[in-house]
């Protein structure tokens, strides 16, 4: 049975099981018609015959293209109801939609930092001093990679590699994942290896990568105090969050252009609809910069 056909067949069951009016009906099968295109152009697969990261990537297609969560979340209604009909019908042997999460609505924009507020962040510590270094490189490291800062806290020399630029991280779940670090990020770890963190642990030993002066490692509550001391320093008045650095790091790489999909392995986002809430606060900072700068904004 070919797409069409499915659909169809599809739609005359919601017609005469549920009595949905014609502009519904019509709208399911708006919807499944342009899954199916953009699924045989893209995927090379069928309606039908799709998998689980087909449907992925044609979800991840919607954010790119700036559709919003309530629209997205519609068309995923869509295809789950339209998989368990197919179920129900012997067509597929498994629901490919069953474990994808539907986009959330009505999540509040997360706080974060133009880049020139980043830098002043990066500027605010006193890197003459052991400890004003550590913070430098705990904050270039966090914009860099986007980490929580409880992923960052708990960090290891030994899942760092400077050699080939990595951070391998485990984050919620257990789960691993390797992110890159640019090559300021990596100067500054080096060097923090090679004389300030000897200095903090005067001798003793620590499997944390930033320790205190009492040798042990940091606690997630006071390095956050700490980034609130750098931006009271660097003259940030806004509200911050401990995921502030990591919401710039998301916002920013959006902003020029990242694929959305590249920013949801990095985030270590187990579903695409987490990371879409970023496509949001690009566009605000767009319409923020229009009102600003344009002469009739």
């Amino acid at each position: 049975m070919n797409d069409e056909q499915a659909i169809a067949s599809f739609t005359d069951m919601l017609w005469l099981e549920r009595g949905l009016s014609r502009n519904t009906l019509a709208s399911y099968q708006s919807d499944l018609r342009k899954a199916s295109v953009w699924l045989q152009k893209n995927q090379g697969v069928s309606l039908v015959t799709a998998g689980q990261e087909d449907l992925l990537s044609w979800l991840a297609s919607l954010v790119s293209a700036g559709q919003s969560a309530r629209t997205s979340a519609r068309r995923l209604s869509a295809l789950r109801q339209f998989f368990q009909y197919a179920l129900r019908e012997n067509w597929v042997p498994v629901d490919p939609s069953l474990d994808i999460q539907a986009p959330r609505l009505g999540r509040p924009l997360p706080k974060t930092l133009t880049e020139a507020e980043v830098v002043a962040l990066l500027d605010a510590p006193d890197v003459e001093t052991a400890e004003g270094f550590r913070d430098r490189c705990m904050l270039e490291l966090l914009y860099a990679t986007g980490l929580r800062v409880s992923e960052l806290v708990h960090l290891r020399p030994d899942q760092v590699s400077l050699s080939q630029g990595l951070v391998r991280v485990k984050g919620k779940g257990g789960k691993e994942r390797l992110v890159p670090m640019g090559d300021e990020a990596q100067d500054w770890i080096h060097d923090f290896m090679q004389g300030p963190r000897q200095e903090l642990l005067n001798g003793r030993i620590c499997d944390a990568l930033f320790p205190t002066r009492r040798g042990a490692g940091m606690t997630r509550q006071a390095f956050w105090y700490r980034i609130k001391k750098h931006a009271r320093t660097a003259g940030i008045r806004k509200h911050l969050s401990p995921h502030t650095m990591r919401h710039a790091f998301a916002t920013h790489l959006v902003n020029h252009g990242a694929d959305l999909r590249v920013v949801q392995l990095l985030l270590g986002h187990s579903d695409l609809s987490t990371t879409q809430i970023y496509t949001h606060v690009a566009k605000e900072r767009l319409k923020q910069l229009h009102a600003t700068h344009h002469p009739r904004g």
